[in-house]
């Protein structure tokens, strides 16, 4: 799959989190809310009913990266899915952009970054706000 074959990701798409991360809480949080969140299917998968061998795959395997998968049952994974997620919200212009030369690898490299140090991040901006709302 190309970077841009997630311009092509069609509504309504399916997106997999992590409910216990943080970080992905606010994003699903702000999902929520979006004005085109019918075009977004929200999917915990630490949930107790939820699945993964009914996709083919397993919690583990998600866990290390965001999964979408769209209308079309196309999969995307990583920093493809973000993209995917933010054209079917209607981003499209940005989620060009973010396929060019020289950006793309950034945002793929910063993505594989942030992956790996979610939930860490995401527990020290709780322990942050924390410390200010105490102030």
């Amino acid at each position: 799959m190309t970077r841009r074959e997630s311009l092509q990701a069609r509504a309504p798409a399916t997106l997999y989190h992590d409910g216990h991360c943080p970080l992905c809480q606010r994003e699903v949080a702000w999902l929520a809310r979006h004005p085109r969140r019918a075009r977004v299917r929200l999917v915990d998968i630490q949930a107790a009913d939820f699945d993964a061998a009914a996709l083919g795959t397993s919690v583990e395997a998600m866990m290390g990266l965001l999964h979408v998968r769209d209308a079309g049952g196309r999969w995307y994974i990583g920093m493809d899915a973000s993209r995917a997620l933010y054209a079917v919200l209607g981003y499209r212009r940005l989620v060009w952009l973010s396929t060019l030369p020289g950006i793309a690898g950034m945002m793929d490299a910063g993505y594989r970054w942030f992956a790996r140090r979610r939930l860490r991040l995401g527990r020290w901006l709780q322990r942050r706000r924390q410390g200010k709302d105490k102030g």
